[in-house]
C-alpha cells in the first residue's frame, strides 16, 4: 500500500507522529505541509492528513489542505489525525467537527487523537505562558500514544 501523510506543525508533534505512522507503513512518503512542497499524491493508495491542535484550531496549512482537496479526497482512503495535548477524549469528535470540512470528516476511514508534546525548551511568548498558567505545565511532557497510533494503522490497513 503506497501511502501518502501530510502533516503540519508548530513545535513538532505531528512530525513525530506522522514519522511513527510512517515507520509501521513500508512504502510511505511523509510531507510538510508548511514547505509548500505537495507532491502529486494522485498515485497513492492511501493518504493520511494531520495536524496540532492550539485553542482547538487546526494549524491552518493542515486545514486549508484539507479543504482545497476535498473533492479528490472523496474517492480515496485516508485517514486524519490531530495531535495536542488535552486528555479529554469526549472532546475529540468536537475537534475534528471544527476543523474539518462536513464531507472530508465524513469519507474519511479513520480518525483519530494521537497525542502531543510539550517542550519548554520549544515554546516561546504566549504558548509558553498559557502552558505555564493555565496548564500549569512546566516540563517536557508527552502525550503521544503509540498505541493509538497503531490502532490508526490498523484501521488504514483494513480498510485498503
Amino acid at each position: 500500500m503506497k501511502t501518502i501523510i501530510f502533516y503540519a506543525t508548530k513545535y513538532g508533534a505531528s512530525r513525530e507522529i506522522a514519522q511513527r505512522i510512517s515507520a509501521k507503513l513500508p512504502d510511505s512518503v511523509i510531507c510538510d505541509l508548511k514547505e509548500n512542497q505537495t507532491p502529486p499524491f494522485d498515485g497513492f493508495d492511501c493518504i493520511i492528513i494531520g495536524g496540532s491542535l492550539y485553542a482547538g484550531m487546526l494549524r491552518k496549512e493542515a486545514k486549508i489542505f484539507a479543504k482545497e482537496n476535498a473533492d479528490f479526497l472523496s474517492g480515496k482512503k485516508f485517514g486524519l489525525f490531530l495531535s495536542g495535548m488535552t486528555e479529554k477524549e469526549e472532546q475529540y469528535p468536537d475537534f475534528f467537527k471544527l476543523n474539518f470540512p462536513e464531507n472530508v470528516l465524513k469519507n474519511a476511514k479513520t480518525t483519530a487523537f494521537l497525542g502531543g508534546i510539550y517542550d519548554p525548551s520549544k515554546a516561546k511568548g504566549l504558548d509558553k505562558f498559557i502552558y505555564r498558567v493555565a496548564a500549569k505545565q512546566t516540563e517536557f511532557k508527552s502525550t503521544i500514544s503509540d498505541k493509538k497510533i497503531e490502532k490508526f494503522v490498523k484501521e488504514i490497513q483494513n480498510d485498503i
